[in-house]
């Protein structure tokens, strides 16, 4: 199912993060590497209701403090994969809701 998402549906450009005192370019590469690092982590089946959740929860884990400028990439990277490990191993609770309706 991933193949009939596209990830450039979920990047962000630099008016969408918000205000980072000036490192707001800064902040969109970083965010922008990670969502395409896990996006080729994640299974081919994985529905869209699936990414729906897992991607936005990524940026909602990381808006709030000023991680996205102390972290390398590559830490950023790290702890964004395990994030999305974790979640489908537990199960993504909205997702599956999500897939029984449709």
């Amino acid at each position: 199912m991933k193949d009939t998402i596209s990830i450039h549906d979920y990047l962000f450009d630099v008016a969408d993060v918000g205000d980072w005192e000036g490192e707001e370019e800064l902040v969109t590469d970083k965010l922008n590497a990670v969502y395409h690092a896990v996006w080729h982590t994640l299974p081919d089946e994985i529905s869209a209701a699936e990414v729906e959740q897992l991607l936005p929860d990524i940026w909602d884990q990381l808006r709030g403090g000023t991680v996205l400028l102390e972290a390398d990439e590559d830490e950023l990277v790290d702890w964004a994969l395990a994030y999305v490990r974790q979640q489908l191993e537990q199960g993504i609770p909205n997702a599956d809701a999500a897939d029984e309706e449709e």
